[in-house]
């Protein structure tokens, strides 16, 4: 919508992750590089850490495409899996097209499958990514994959990518044994401010131009509200790009920004169909001086609320006891007429002459 509007051949900010638009700071390239180092010369065990939005992904995806013809890939999007479930889409990826019921026959497949890439001159990579899902047992397992190798050679390299929460994983008693078999770890931090700035210009010229369309003060505020995590980063630009077509602006300002990041805040739900609390009267607390008498003469006090409430009560019950006595009487009064009446009739005909 807004792309002639701005000259861009393509959207700037799109959250898929795509490697064109890949920017390499500093940390990024030094994390691009060591990893890539750790694959191709087979260091078994690596490990990407960030928090969420700050591009494993992208970066991961960015090294695949580097990796050429000699590496064998099979990457797990969400290794949240029981045992058998992870075997058979570990096969599929790597095509081990071979059935198996058991644990067992997987591992003499897979044995066979890792001798023959290494007799064909083929690396193999598995890549398990959101690896802070995975449980306890299966990382266990994982970890016996990786004992299936040769003298002096590894036959598997393991990358695990996950937030930060897989440090604390790792830190466990009972994964000592995997902790430290790991030879390469980086941790993948967010952005600067200036690391920002670049990033967005970065994107842009990738998109088709070279105008600085983002302020200074846009930079800034794009910044405080994404903490430099560039999914917010894309999220909250692309935001600002439509709200700039909307009103006419060529150039966004902090206060485009601004308004945007207050649209994309998300605020607590209050269900107002929730059964509230009633709210239970204060008794007022009596002093001691609230009953005293000054020479004889009583001291008028408010009757608290709670005393009024049971006083009405009373006077409601009272008052209903009325009204059933003076029924009850109403009552009395029809049956004793009916009785008079009966007796006149009766002694009526009694007397009656023949």
């Amino acid at each position: 919508m807004y792309r002639s509007f701005y000259n861009l051949k393509e959207k700037p900010f799109q959250i898929t992750t795509d490697s064109r638009f890949l920017w390499l700071g500093e940390k990024h390239k030094e994390a691009f590089a060591t990893l890539k180092y750790g694959i191709l010369d087979d260091k078994g065990f690596l490990l990407l850490i960030g928090d969420v939005g700050t591009g494993k992904t992208t970066l991961i995806n960015a090294l695949i495409n580097t990796l050429g013809s000699k590496v064998i890939l099979a990457k797990i999007p969400d290794p949240k899996l029981d045992e058998m479930d992870f075997y058979r889409l570990l096969a599929n990826e790597f095509s081990i097209k071979k059935p198996f019921n058991t644990k067992g026959e997987f591992l003499l497949l897979f044995t066979d499958f890792l001798d023959k890439a290494y007799s064909s001159g083929k690396q193999v990579l598995l890549i398990a990514d959101e690896s802070q899902r995975i449980s306890p047992a299966l990382l266990e397992d994982i970890r016996h994959l990786s004992n299936i190798e040769k003298e002096h050679v590894k036959l598997l390299n393991i990358f695990f990518v996950g937030q930060v929460e897989f440090n604390n994983i790792l830190l466990e008693k009972r994964n000592k044994a995997i902790r430290q078999r790991i030879t390469i770890h980086y941790t993948l931090d967010s952005l600067t401010e200036q690391e920002t700035g670049e990033y967005i210009r970065h994107r842009l010229q990738v998109a088709g131009t070279s105008d600085e369309i983002f302020s200074a003060d846009a930079v800034h505020e794009v910044f405080n509200f994404s903490g430099g995590a560039p999914r917010l980063i894309n999220i909250i630009c692309d935001r600002a790009l439509l709200t700039g077509f909307v009103e006419s602006k060529k150039k966004i300002d902090a206060a485009i920004i601004a308004e945007c990041a207050a649209e994309l805040q998300i605020s607590p739900y209050d269900d107002d169909d929730k059964p509230k609390k009633k709210e239970v009267p204060a008794v007022a607390e009596v002093s001691a001086d609230a009953g005293a008498t000054e020479k004889g003469k009583s001291a008028p006090s408010a009757q608290p609320a709670a005393v009024r409430s049971e006083l009405e009560h009373i006077q409601l019950d009272l008052s209903g006891f009325r009204k059933k006595k003076s029924g009850m009487w109403g009552i009395f009064f029809i049956y004793f007429t009916l009785i008079l009446l009966i007796g006149a009739l009766c002694a009526y005909f009694f007397y009656l002459p023949y």
